[in-house]
């Protein structure tokens, strides 16, 4: 498991785009050309799971919840799946967890998103947004 804190004078919204930007580029380098796919979002109160094998959109109820939850320091968890790979993201406040079957792509991205969280602009390609549901990015 790879944890990182991410301090970064960014908006909690950028966190969750930049964490889950950064897992699909490592995971393309070992899964290829596979699909990104955000299986399960688990807040505190709601569940939210994809259907049929689709992405799970971060659409604008689903990510303020998510948002909210990070907020207020109750955990979020992420299952997404690529490829052969399962990747588990969790965010509580500031602190990010990622779990891999690939113990060196978990630390690898943990390790990613700490220096990515340290600038003021992350790198986060300006299509990532919009293929994940969110509309209205930055």
């Amino acid at each position: 498991m790879g944890t990182t804190e991410i301090t970064g004078n960014m908006t909690t919204k950028k966190k969750v785009i930049m964490s889950l930007y950064w897992i699909n580029k490592k995971a393309v380098i070992s899964e290829g050309c596979e699909q990104f796919l955000i299986k399960k979002i688990n807040t505190k109160t709601t569940t939210y799971i994809s259907a049929d094998n689709k992405l799970l959109k971060l659409s604008s109820n689903i990510l303020e919840d998510v948002l909210y939850n990070i907020e207020v320091g109750d955990e979020v968890e992420f299952e997404i799946k690529f490829g052969k790979e399962e990747i588990k993201l969790s965010i509580c406040k500031d602190v990010f967890s990622i779990s891999a079957i690939k113990k060196d792509l978990a630390i690898e991205i943990a390790e990613k998103l700490e220096a990515e969280g340290k600038k003021m602009y992350p790198s986060i390609c300006s299509k990532f947004p919009s293929r994940v549901g969110i509309i209205d990015f930055p």
